[in-house]
């Protein structure tokens, strides 16, 4: 190991004994979140060992083929962007995200590692995004377009595949209901270390706004590749 590669290691370590349930997690600050991400993203990926850690401890909720679950509002993972399910991994145990649920996976030991995150999100970005997906009615679809072209497009690209810079997610191939969700917990702060202004900007939508947006996103279809696996942008719209 080179001196580089040994510091980074420091940092890791040392930021996720911090980050672990026997700190306490919920006073876990932004600017240590953000050190275990980027030391998480200079290590080395090993996919085959993620597939094996999630089918142990994350296929029970998010399905064998990361599919997702609908009727329990959970997202679909699959070709996710590599990047962005590092540092959501990194916000999940750092208490920078809310869910019960996620904190006490994260938790396990053998999920406490940001190794670990790195090897899973790798695994995750390369699965093939799901066929279908459960959309909403179609009725304000191209109100949601509109919207979404006029306010999100900048951050999440015209065809919302996302961008690493700023950890963007790709918002295709994910269920109508999660999205409905998620966008509200953004506008009710649940996610801690989202900037302001997008917390208020998603605050000024009326129901029915979020609604057709998400029923606009759950149509838009192809991978959020990124600099871990094959680039493929394409998208089809329904």
């Amino acid at each position: 190991m080179n001196l580089t590669k040994a510091r980074l290691a420091g940092i890791v370590v040392g930021t996720a004994i911090l980050l672990a349930p026997g700190a306490d997690r919920a006073v876990a600050s932004e600017e240590s979140v953000d050190q275990t991400t980027k030391a998480a993203l200079s290590l080395d990926a090993h996919p085959k060992q993620g597939a094996a850690r999630f089918t142990t401890y994350c296929v029970q909720c998010h399905g064998r083929d990361a599919q997702g679950d609908p009727a329990r509002t959970i997202p679909s993972l699959a070709g996710q962007r590599f990047s962005y399910l590092v540092r959501q991994l990194a916000n999940f145990s750092g208490a920078q995200r809310d869910s019960a649920t996620m904190h006490k996976v994260v938790s396990q030991k053998a999920l406490q590692s940001p190794q670990a995150w790195v090897d899973i999100a790798s695994y995750l970005n390369n699965v093939p995004a799901p066929a279908e997906v459960q959309t909403g009615d179609g009725a304000h679809a191209a109100l949601g377009r509109g919207i979404f072209h006029e306010q999100c497009a900048s951050c999440h690209r015209e065809d919302a595949r996302g961008d690493d810079d700023g950890f963007v997610p790709s918002l295709r191939h994910q269920h109508f209901p999660y999205l409905v969700t998620q966008l509200h917990k953004l506008s009710e702060g649940h996610r801690h270390n989202v900037d302001e202004n997008l917390v208020r900007f998603f605050r000024s939508f009326e129901t029915g706004d979020i609604n057709a947006v998400a029923d606009y996103l759950s149509r838009l279809k192809g991978p959020g590749r990124d600099r871990k696996s094959m680039r493929n942008d394409g998208v089809v719209v329904d």
